[in-house]
Formats: C-alpha cells, sequence, structure tokens
C-alpha cells in the first residue's frame, strides 16, 4: 500500500476526495494513515526510547528524483517486514504537479515559499500552506519528543561535495549529535545558513525549534538514472529513525564545515554570473575576483580571502538569490 499511495499521490486526478485520504494499514511495529496526496503518517505501536518525531521530506524540487527513490525503498523494507516502526514520521511528498512534469517547479520556487506569513497565490504557494499546516498539526501530535526535520534533495549541478547538508539560521541550536549523524550517513560537507531563509527545513527549525536540515544528495537526474550505491548510509539513517533508533555516527572532523559570507542576488533583467554554466558547487575563486555583474546592483568581487561558490544559478527570477559565496568554518554545536 505504500507503494501505491507513492504512485496514487503522483497521478495528475489524484484528489482527497478520490478515496486515498483517511485510508490505513498496518506495519511491522505499528500503522500508517495517509492524510493526502503526498502526506503519510507512520504511527508506532510503541515509540522507542530513542525516538525523535521525524519529518523526511523529498520532492520539494520535481526534478530531484534520488531521494525519493531512497525513500521509497526505505518504504518498502518497511512494508515488506524487513524493519519495525518505532518512531512517529511524517512522510512528504512535496511539488506533486513539478514530479509529474520533472520540472524543477511550476510558477516558482517552492522552497522559498515556508513563512507563515505566505498570502500569494498560486499552485505552489497553496502546496506550501499544506505541507506547513501538516508539518504543524504534526509536531503538535508529538510536543513530548525531540523534533527533528530532514528535507532530502539534489543539486542541480556536479559538487567538489557530492554530498552535503545545509543548517538553516534560527535561534535553535544545532546538536552536535546531529553532525555526527550526518558524517556517519557519508555527508562531505556542512554549510551553516547565515540569515533567514524560508526553505522548508529552515520552517521546521524556526518555528517549531526542530534539529532541521536541507540534504543535497547528488546531482538531479531523472528517475532510473539515480546511482543509489552512495546513498545507502544515507539509507541506513533514515531506517534507523523509523526504528526509532540511534543511527551510526561517524567524527565531526570528517565534515569540512562552510558559512555564508556573501549572497548574491539577481535585481536585474541584466545580469549574469562571470564563470561557466556547468561550474561545481564549492569550486574556489581567488581575491579580487569578479563573480557576478548585475546592472542594477554593481559587481560582485572577492574581498580578502578567497570563498567558495555554491548554489549558482543566473537563471533565477528577479530579487530571487543567484549564488552563495562561502568560507571554512570550524563545526560546533553553537
Amino acid at each position: 500500500m505504500l507503494a501505491e499511495w507513492l504512485s496514487a499521490s503522483l497521478e495528475a486526478e489524484t484528489s482527497p476526495d478520490k478515496g486515498i485520504k483517511g485510508r490505513e494499514g498496518t506495519l511491522a511495529g505499528g500503522r500508517y494513515r495517509i492524510e493526502g496526496p503526498g502526506l503519510l503518517r507512520l504511527i508506532p505501536d510503541a515509540v522507542n526510547p530513542d525516538a525523535r518525531a521525524c519529518v523526511l521530506s523529498v520532492g520539494i524540487h520535481g526534478n530531484e528524483t534520488a531521494p525519493i527513490e531512497l525513500l521509497g525503498d526505505c518504504l518498502a523494507r518497511l512494508e515488506a517486514g524487513l524493519a519495525s516502526l518505532g518512531a512517529p514520521v511524517m512522510v512528504i511528498l512535496g511539488n506533486l504537479e513539478a514530479i509529474r512534469r520533472s520540472t524543477r517547479f511550476v510558477e516558482t520556487n517552492l522552497n522559498r515559499l515556508f513563512r507563515r506569513e505566505l498570502d500569494q497565490p498560486g499552485n505552489e504557494a497553496d502546496r506550501a500552506r499544506e505541507l506547513m499546516a501538516a508539518v504543524d498539526a504534526f509536531f503538535a501530535d508529538h510536543s513530548q519528543l525531540p523534533r527533528l526535520h530532514y528535507d532530502l534533495h539534489t543539486a542541480i549541478r556536479d559538487s567538489h561535495y557530492p554530498r552535503f547538508v545545509v543548517d538553516p539560521f534560527a535561534d535553535t541550536r544545532t546538536d552536535s549529535e546531529q553532525w555526527r549523524w550526518m558524517a556517519g550517513a557519508g555527508i562531505q560537507a556542512a554549510l551553516k545558513q547565515h540569515q533567514h531563509s524560508w526553505t522548508f527545513s529552515h520552517y521546521s527549525k524556526h518555528y517549531h525549534g526542530a534539529q532541521a536540515f536541507t540534504l543535497e544528495l547528488g546531482k538531479a537526474l531523472p528517475f532510473g538514472h539515480n546511482d543509489l550505491k552512495p546513498l545507502e548510509p544515507m539509507g541506513r539513517l533514515i531506517q534507523s529513525l523509523i526504528a526509532g533508533q540511534l543511527p551510526e555516527s561517524g567524527e565531526i572532523q570528517r565534515l569540512d564545515g562552510f558559512a555564508v559570507a556573501i549572497e548574491v542576488f539577481r535585481e536585474s533583467e541584466d545580469f549574469e554570473l562571470c564563470f561557466a554554466d556547468d561550474i561545481p558547487n564549492f569550486t574556489e575563486f581567488a581575491p579580487g575576483e569578479v563573480v557576478a555583474r548585475d546592472a542594477q546592483a554593481g559587481d560582485t568581487r572577492i574581498g580578502d580571502e578567497p570563498l567558495k561558490v555554491v548554489f549558482p544559478n543566473a537563471r533565477v527570477e528577479l530579487g530571487a538569490r543567484a549564488a552563495l559565496l562561502v568560507r571554512p568554518v570550524t563545526l560546533t554545536s553553537a
């Protein structure tokens, strides 16, 4: 039935009144309840002592398929009785229409809309409100447990660190335990945000005090073209969370830490990034190099220290972030 939920959620004609919403079934160690297209609750019979209230989200960008396949494998193991449920879990398949179309988004970037004051119209905005309400209800139902949200993505380009994590900015401190879990799951680098970004993981951290992260797990490829072998350690981490068990830990020193030094925004139609379109994430630029030109904002030039570029995209909407320039930092629990 969990595989049916995945496929039914992606059928263009599926809607909450077509019989999918409210459907329930049993699993090893608990049961599931379908709360709507792309919304699935896993409800344990007993909560293990090390359990977190976990939100696991994929497909916030519709062309990022490897996390969907990875999470699907974890759910298949659970349904087949090869794993047992020991923690409450909310599974979210994000931008359904974009996944159907194999595009990053339909109208606008869903992963910039997760703020409670959101009042704009549109498909992505409506979906953001649905997902925020689902997270609110889930965490309210499990207020006695530590809160955790992993939002799984893939990057649109190659990277010198194929698997890295983004730590959203919020008042909530990042637990050093999370860095050890990431190191044990094959994550290679961590990027700490410096201001509010209104991504899905930021929503859970900012509004709910959750340990929450955006995980970049390789490069965006079509369904069936993903090599999930490098993601097996992350799959084991997810399986441990579903079971309510502590994941495998690694040494924090195995993670290279970075923090944002400069955000580059596209302020005008006359905007360009001054490097090749296919440059990998975490490519370094030397002091004095010009990395962007904008008719309104002027040039963005590297200062006295070398910086690396992450998430460059010259084709973003006006006013949107076109790149991050980051510097090395030491990861701590702060």
